[in-house]
């Protein structure tokens, strides 16, 4: 678990991710969390069930590079959004992370101070030495979260900007 100021960040155990992806407030329930409405696209719950949870439960990998992220809001009790990497730190030592924010709670920088919150963890990681990411160019929101943690802007394509930082 992580702590800032306004939020917590719950790595999520196999258990919870499923309850996650049920989306009936079961979850929050064993998290003592008021109820949130989140959707769960279809993209998610393919990564969730294909990708995720098998490498959450594949005891031979370190889960808290793999898990789903709970993103809370202290002064509510309430799930705000998530984020994740997509697995353990390859040989150059990068990770790839990933997130979003719940539509009622955008615009009121929990992502930006979240990411920057996951950002102080992997810099503690001895093997992790740089963070990369993506978002589609058309949003806006999202690449400014990475701008104000410092990311830098390393190519782009048609619909895509991609981004780093380095760590160490």
């Amino acid at each position: 678990m992580i702590s800032s100021q306004r939020l917590i960040l719950q790595p999520l155990t196999h258990d919870q991710l499923i309850k996650y992806i049920k989306n009936d407030d079961s979850l929050e329930a064993e998290l003592h969390l008021k109820p949130t409405k989140k959707i769960i696209t279809p993209e998610l719950r393919e990564a969730l069930e294909e990708t995720i949870l098998p490498n959450v439960a594949d005891t031979g990998k370190n889960h808290l590079f793999s898990t789903l992220w709970t993103i809370i809001l202290k002064d509510e009790q309430q799930m705000v959004g998530d984020l994740c990497f997509v697995g353990e730190p390859d040989e150059e030592g990068e990770i790839e992370i990933g997130y979003g924010t719940y539509e009622q709670f955008r615009g009121n920088g929990y992502m930006t101070e979240a990411v920057g919150c996951v950002l102080e963890w992997a810099k503690k990681q001895g093997n992790v030495k740089s963070v990369f990411a993506e978002t589609a160019k058309d949003n806006p929101a999202s690449f400014a979260i990475l701008v104000k943690n410092h990311f830098k802007k390393v190519g782009e394509t048609t619909h895509l900007f991609y981004w780093k930082l380095m760590l160490k």
